[in-house]
C-alpha cells in the first residue's frame, strides 16, 4: 500500500505537469456545460419534452472526461513506459509491473470523478440543473461505463508495439467518439443517417444509459446499452490479459 500511495502521489504530479487531462478532462467538460447552459438556457429537449436540453446532455457531458482519460490518456501512458522500458524494469524490484497499470487507472479514475463533480456544480448553480433520475442507477452507469473505456484503453495500449502505432490507434478512436457519440454534438440533433453511424461506437451507448438513467427513464430501455458495455469490458480485458506485453 505504502508503494502504491508513493507511486501514485509521483504520477499524478507528473500528469498534472502535462496538463492535457487537465484541459480536456476537466476544463473542457465545464466549458461544454456553460456553452450549452448559455445557449439553450431552460429550453425543453423536444417539443412536448418533459426536460430540458441541457438535462438531457448532461449524461452525455459526463463522458468526456472518461473518454479523454480511457481512451486516449490510458494507451499512451501504457505504450510510452513500454518503450521507455519502464515496465521492464519494474520486473527487477519487488513491485509488481501490474502496480503502475493501477495507479494509471486510479489517476483517470480520479480525473473522471473530479470532472463530474465539476460540472454537476457549475450546471446546479449557474443554470438550476437536477439529476430527474437516481443518483446510484447513474453512478452505477457512470462506474460500468468507466470500465468499459479503460478496458479499451488497456487493450490498446497493451498490444500495441510501439508508441506511435497506439497514438494513432488512440485517435481514431477518441476523435470520432468524442464528436459523434453525442459527448459535445448532441446526439439528438444529428441527422438520422449519422445517427445510424454513431450507434456503432461503443461511447454512444455508454452515453445513451447515462441519459436514461439522469432523466429517470424506464431502465428497460438500456439493456441493449448495458448488455454493449459489459461485453466490451469483457472482451476488453480478456484479451488485454492474454496478450499484453510488459516489454
Amino acid at each position: 500500500m505504502k508503494a502504491f500511495k508513493t507511486l501514485l502521489k509521483t504520477e499524478g504530479r507528473l500528469s498534472l505537469r502535462g496538463m492535457d487531462m487537465f484541459i480536456f478532462a476537466i476544463c473542457m467538460p465545464v466549458i461544454v456545460v456553460v456553452i450549452l447552459g448559455a445557449v439553450f438556457g431552460n429550453r425543453s429537449a423536444f417539443d412536448g419534452a418533459g426536460y430540458t436540453f441541457l438535462e438531457q446532455s448532461f449524461g452525455a457531458v459526463s463522458t468526456i472526461a472518461i473518454c479523454a482519460g480511457g481512451v486516449m490518456g490510458l494507451p499512451l501512458v501504457v505504450s510510452d513506459y513500454r518503450d521507455k522500458k519502464i515496465l521492464k524494469r519494474f520486473k527487477v524490484t519487488p513491485t509488481s509491473p501490474a502496480l503502475i497499470l493501477a495507479v494509471q487507472v486510479c489517476i483517470y479514475t480520479v480525473y473522471s470523478i473530479a470532472s463530474l463533480i465539476l460540472i454537476y456544480v457549475t450546471a446546479a448553480v449557474f443554470f438550476n440543473y437536477e439529476l430527474n433520475g437516481s443518483w446510484i442507477e447513474f453512478l452505477g452507469g457512470y462506474f460500468l461505463v468507466m470500465l468499459s473505456m479503460f478496458s479499451i484503453g488497456l487493450l490498446v495500449g497493451g498490444i500495441s508495439p510501439n508508441t506511435k502505432i497506439a497514438s494513432v490507434i488512440a485517435s481514431l478512436l477518441y476523435f470520432p467518439m468524442l464528436i459523434f457519440s453525442g459527448a459535445t454534438l448532441p446526439y439528438e440533433v444529428m441527422p438520422f443517417a449519422l445517427q445510424k453511424i454513431a450507434d456503432i461506437l461503443p461511447l454512444t451507448q455508454g452515453i445513451k444509459l447515462l441519459k436514461a438513467a439522469s432523466l429517470g427513464l424506464p431502465m428497460d430501455s438500456v439493456i441493449v446499452p448495458v448488455t454493449v458495455m459489459i461485453v466490451i469490458a469483457t472482451i476488453c480485458t480478456i484479451i488485454s490479459l492474454r496478450f499484453f506485453k510488459w516489454e
